[in-house]
């Protein structure tokens, strides 16, 4: 019997996935392709001191996560295999490339604390989406748990090109702040801070018209001047995952206060309300 178990055990460790046996969906494995050419061509770019184009290549990459999920839902080509190719592609495109971009551009005068920082982002990185990975199934769609990589990438992209938008000198405190930046970044995406994943707004369904309006506001600052709005856009949203658990927290504090002080108004605990009668008067 145990002889039995152990070649059972053998031939499923050999058999070939399912997902490479039916073969592989071309599409949106194409667009993380694209993606993970982006992530290359950073590095590429950081190494050769070329950080503005490393940045915009990093925004990129992030055009083509957009799409590559986008179409693997719209056309029913989700896989497995397709998560696990779209998470090397992001660990290369938003772990190791802004690492080595902020390393390269600020952090090289710290010497070991500032490859400590880059080598901390990109390994929490690669934890926040091993951690992803095994909790797809099982968390809610309306939230991320942790900032996503994705999103800690478009925080030091954005800040760079808002560096260069502003002349790219005379900022004599750049290396200490960018510094910080990234250790915070690192523990974000390693949190259990929630954030608003956007999977369930659904633009192909009627809204309500300011929407239309609002949208085409942002669109024309945005052509206007990309790197304010996609610095404010990358922060904001980063931010929000903090200030949101803030409230949560204030909320429940100022709860639990209340429930406090009704119990010390209970119907027995209540002091008697004195009664005034005439007394004759």
């Amino acid at each position: 019997m145990a002889v039995r178990e152990r070649v059972r055990v053998i031939r499923a460790a050999h058999r070939v996935p399912p997902p490479l046996r039916k073969g592989v969906y071309i599409l949106p494995n194409l667009f993380t392709t694209g993606g993970l050419f982006c992530g290359f061509y950073s590095v590429i770019a950081s190494l050769h001191g070329d950080f503005q184009i490393a940045a915009l290549v990093i925004l990129l990459a992030q055009l083509f996560d957009i799409l590559d999920g986008r179409i693997a839902r719209m056309t029913g080509a989700t896989s497995r295999f397709g998560i696990e190719y779209d998470s090397l592609s992001d660990l290369v495109a938003f772990g190791v490339a802004p690492g080595i971009l902020v390393y390269r551009w600020a952090l090289e005068p710290w010497h070991s604390w500032g490859w400590l920082a880059a080598s901390l982002y990109v390994t929490c990185g690669a934890l926040r989406l091993a951690r992803f990975n095994v909790q797809y199934d099982n968390v809610e769609k309306r939230h991320f748990i942790g900032l996503p990589i994705p999103a800690a990438a478009d925080v030091v992209a954005a800040t760079l090109l808002l560096y260069f938008y502003f002349g790219g000198e005379g900022a004599t405190h750049k290396h200490l702040l960018v510094l910080l930046m990234t250790y915070v970044l690192a523990g974000l995406m390693v949190s259990n801070i929630k954030y608003f994943s956007f999977k369930e707004v659904n633009i192909h369904r009627r809204q309500p018209f300011w929407l239309l309006v609002a949208g085409i506001f942002l669109l024309k600052l945005l052509i206007a001047e990309p790197q304010l709005i996609i610095f404010a856009g990358a922060t904001l949203f980063a931010a929000s995952g903090p200030a949101r658990a803030l409230i949560v927290r204030v909320r429940w504090l100022l709860h639990g206060r209340w429930r406090r002080r009704l119990k010390l108004v209970e119907p027995g605990l209540t002091r008697p309300v004195e009664s005034h009668t005439d007394g004759g008067q």
